[in-house]
């Protein structure tokens, strides 16, 4: 349970910074880039990937069923 409770956390920091970057980064649009440019550009930076990153272990966090047999699962 611990363990999920972390692995939930850090996806949702990592999830975050992504979002903040991914955010932050629209303002290409504003100095001439289309928006093909700007996924081609947020496709290849390592810290707005940390977004989709923390998707992932937020979903793996929440749906994969844990190995207790009494575990509450919601």
């Amino acid at each position: 349970m611990i363990a999920r409770i972390f692995f939930f956390l850090i996806g949702f920091g990592l999830t975050v910074v992504g979002g903040v970057y991914i955010i932050s980064y629209l303002n290409l649009l504003t100095i001439g880039y289309n928006f093909l440019e700007y996924v081609n550009f947020i496709i290849r930076r390592i810290e707005c990937l940390s977004a989709f990153a923390g998707i992932i272990l937020i979903s793996l966090a929440i749906f994969i069923p844990g190995g207790h047999k009494y575990e509450l699962h919601i």
